[in-house]
């Protein structure tokens, strides 16, 4: 009997997003709704990190400036112009996108650990820049926004709203990632992750492509920055453009399996809550303590799980079924009356 593998991952991914779409029926309380936003903030940033970070193999440390211009770029529109944030989640997708391509084109030269050196030092510009442009980012005091309820200002009462944008933010990077990876595109990426010399010897344009994943990428960034800024209603330099925030991307990933399209919902799906109940638990008394704890986790999964936990599943399921086959083959011969070979 073949398995079609395609038709058996679309009715799981119709499954997950049903039983999601009708959990707030189940989940009331509000810190319960709140860690579900978050989960799916989370993937969905760690997700479109994995488009640049784990596809093409191109380490950036420095992601958290596209979400933090994000999240300036619909803010400062709308404190200073009165412009809706329906409007400014696209211009400040479109601005991290623009940025992304210009800072990562001259990068895309570097190899390896300067490449990684270079996005470490470009989000530390960028904090450095939006701390020191005080009239308009409000510098290290930050930017609040004001709370007026209503669609067209991305602002409501209640956190079941927040909790469908969040997870519609969700499903679409979900989306738009696994399209790449079963396209040309994707094949390219995977490629030059292996090998860029090689790459490049069978006419494949690998600066084009790095620069479309890393425009993809930051273009979500943006957008989840002003989610994020809409949800919590306040922003400031220290907390959208923080270099934890790309640590967070990559660890999550790496966790949950880097270059995969499940890996980073899964690695966002198990250390967001950790991070989050640590957080109600501890308070303030163990600060950055989730941090750690993540380290311990990602040393775990390296020694036990090099390439993550979606890929050793999906080789212990294989090595599961490959057992099955066999028994149901032997089982078939023996009532045929065969002799079976050891």
């Amino acid at each position: 009997m073949i398995i079609d593998t395609k038709n058996h991952t679309v009715i799981a991914f119709l499954l997950f997003t049903v039983v999601l779409l009708f959990l707030p029926l189940v989940v009331t309380n509000n810190f319960y709704l709140h860690n579900l936003i978050m989960i799916f903030f989370w993937a969905a940033l760690t997700a479109s990190w994995n488009i640049i970070g784990g596809f093409a193999g191109q380490i950036s440390l420095g992601h958290a400036a596209f979400f933090g211009i994000g999240a300036y770029t619909s803010t400062v529109l709308f404190l200073k112009l009165g412009i809706s944030p329906c409007i400014g989640l696209i211009c400040g997708g479109v601005l991290s996108t623009v940025v992304a391509a210009a800072i990562s084109y001259p990068c895309f030269r570097l190899r390896g650990p300067f490449f990684t050196l270079s996005t470490i030092a470009f989000g530390e510009v960028i904090y450095l820049l939006s701390s020191y442009f005080r009239d308009l980012t409000g510098g290290a005091v930050g930017l609040l926004i004001p709370f007026k309820p209503g669609l067209w200002n991305l602002i409501f009462r209640e956190k079941i709203y927040y909790y469908y944008m969040a997870l519609f933010l969700m499903l679409v990077v979900i989306v738009i990632t696994h399209r790449i990876s079963h396209s040309k595109m994707g094949y390219y990426l995977i490629s030059l992750r292996e090998d860029e010399e090689a790459a490049k010897a069978i006419g494949i344009d690998t600066t084009r492509y790095k620069l479309y994943a890393v425009m993809i990428s930051a273009f979500f960034a943006g957008i989840a920055g002003v989610f994020y800024a809409q949800y919590v209603l306040f922003i400031e330099p220290k907390t959208v453009f923080s270099a934890d925030l790309s640590t967070q991307f990559a660890l999550m990933s790496i966790i949950g399996g880097l270059g995969t399209v499940a890996g980073p919902i899964v690695g966002a799906f198990i250390l967001t809550p950790l991070s989050e109940f640590l957080r109600a638990w501890l308070g303030g008394s163990y600060s950055g303590l989730h941090l750690a704890i993540y380290g311990v986790i990602l040393i775990a999964v390296v020694l036990v799980m090099p390439e993550g936990i979606v890929v050793w599943f999906n080789e212990k399921l294989r090595m599961v079924k490959a057992r099955v086959g066999k028994g149901r083959l032997v089982n078939a011969e023996i009532s045929k009356g065969q002799e079976v070979k050891p």
